[in-house]
């Protein structure tokens, strides 16, 4: 299930409200403002920023993204790329898509050493350790591709 999604709010809306309206930190806000993925307000001279439903839009954006494995650079390029450029946002999922797929392969390597390790510790052999003496063992490594 993805994270708790942005609701639409009419209006302005504080940074406390913003942040509660997309499920995130008002701290969240604020990072994701000095890493250049949200722009601040200005500071009218009541002192209170007010944010708009476009703010709330993109931080849903932001938030989507992250959750497919963008990371907060990928994103900030794909806000500045924008929705016009379905080409090049395509090749980019690609590449993401791809290095997902590399990942996930590096994780079912690891996931087959696992379980056949702890198959091994199952086996009731306890001294040493099958798991412990594998990871002591400094001459074989886990292919991470």
């Amino acid at each position: 299930m993805l994270m708790g999604q942005c609701q639409p709010v009419n209006g302005l809306l504080t940074i406390g409200k913003l942040a509660r309206a997309c499920g995130v930190h008002v701290e969240t806000v604020r990072y994701y403002q000095r890493r250049g993925l949200l722009s601040e307000p200005p500071r009218p001279p009541g002192g209170i920023r007010y944010y708009s439903q476009d703010t709330v839009d993109r931080l849903h954006f932001i938030r989507r993204t992250q959750e497919i494995g963008f990371t907060l650079k990928e994103i900030r390029e794909l806000l500045e790329i924008g929705g016009h450029a379905c080409e090049e946002t395509r090749r980019r999922a690609e590449r993401k898509m791809q290095d997902i797929e590399r990942r996930m392969s590096g994780l079912r390597t690891m996931q087959k050493i696992l379980r056949g390790l702890v198959r091994q510790c199952a086996l009731g052999r306890s001294d040493p350790c099958p798991l412990y003496e594998h990871l002591s063992d400094g001459d074989e490594h886990i292919d991470k591709h």
